[in-house]
Parts: structure tokens; C-alpha cells; sequence
């Protein structure tokens, strides 16, 4: 599904005071572009681990704004109301990090395989063929607070 045409509401929703209703899956991301120097703010799916921000890119090869993070480099977020500064850094897909957050993604959410073209199955976990095909449709953004 395209969400393009419904991320403005789910940036006026984050950005107000009932953004309790879909900041519990949903961050604002404020990127500045590599190259360009221009900023843009989009809303990304997400899942905590501690203090860390992970980001499961779904269509990966179509969307550019995870590639701004091949080296660590600044982030804003609004996060759950809070205007949040942290430093992302894309997670390389044939690392053992990569398999690690995808399968705890799918493992509380294995409904989502289907939309990153695979069958996951909660008893077997992400197989290797599945890990080498997220590889190429998906990308994984790590965030970390900035200190």
C-alpha cells in the first residue's frame, strides 16, 4: 500500500496532543539530505530496544531517505511528543545486527512479512533466504540518543 497520500495526517496527529493514539508505532523523522542539505520530515514505523530507535524500511530500493545514513550521521525525531536528537546509522544487511532486528521485528509482528514479501513463520524464524531477500527490499536504520 502507498501511505503517501495519508502521512500528512499522521504528521498533524504526531505533532498534537493525541499523538498517544499512533506514537506508540509511528516517529516523525527529520532528515537533512546528504547532498543537498535540504530537510524533510516523514512519518516511519518503528520498535525501541532500550534507548535505541529502530527502523524496518519496507520497499527499500524505491524510497532514498535511509541512504543518507550509510555513514552515522544527525537525526531529529519526535518521538512519543518529545523532540528527540540522535545519530542513525543503516545497519549493513549481511550482518548478524541486520538478521537480529528483523527477526525481532517479524517475531512481534509477523504479519508485516507480507509486506516485505515473505512467509514468516514464528517457529522457524527468518530462514537465510529470507534474510538475503530483506536484504535487498528492506534496510534497517539504527538510531542511538545523541549524547
Amino acid at each position: 500500500m502507498d501511505w503517501t497520500p495519508v502521512n500528512p495526517l499522521f504528521m498533524w496527529l504526531l505533532r498534537s496532543p493525541l499523538h498517544w493514539v499512533v506514537s506508540p508505532g509511528l516517529v516523525l523523522l527529520t532528515i537533512t539530505g546528504r547532498r543537498t542539505g535540504r530537510e524533510y520530515t516523514i512519518p516511519v514505523g518503528y520498535q525501541r530496544d532500550g534507548e535505541l530507535v529502530i527502523v524496518l524500511v519496507s520497499d527499500a530500493p524505491a524510497k532514498q531517505w535511509w541512504r543518507n545514513f550509510r555513514e552515522e550521521r544527525p537525526i531529529r525525531m519526535l518521538l512519543r511528543g518529545q523532540e528527540v536528537e540522535g545519530l542513525a546509522l543503516l545497519v549493513h544487511p549481511a550482518s548478524e545486527e541486520f538478521r537480529g532486528w528483523a527477526g525481532q521485528t517479524f517475531q512481534r509482528l509477523p504479519f508485516l512479512g507480507r509486506q516485505f514479501g515473505i512467509r514468516y513463520d514464528r517457529r522457524r524464524g527468518l530462514t537465510d533466504e529470507q534474510v538475503r531477500h530483506l536484504g535487498v527490499e528492506a534496510a534497517i536504520v539504527r538510531i542511538a540518543p545523541a549524547r
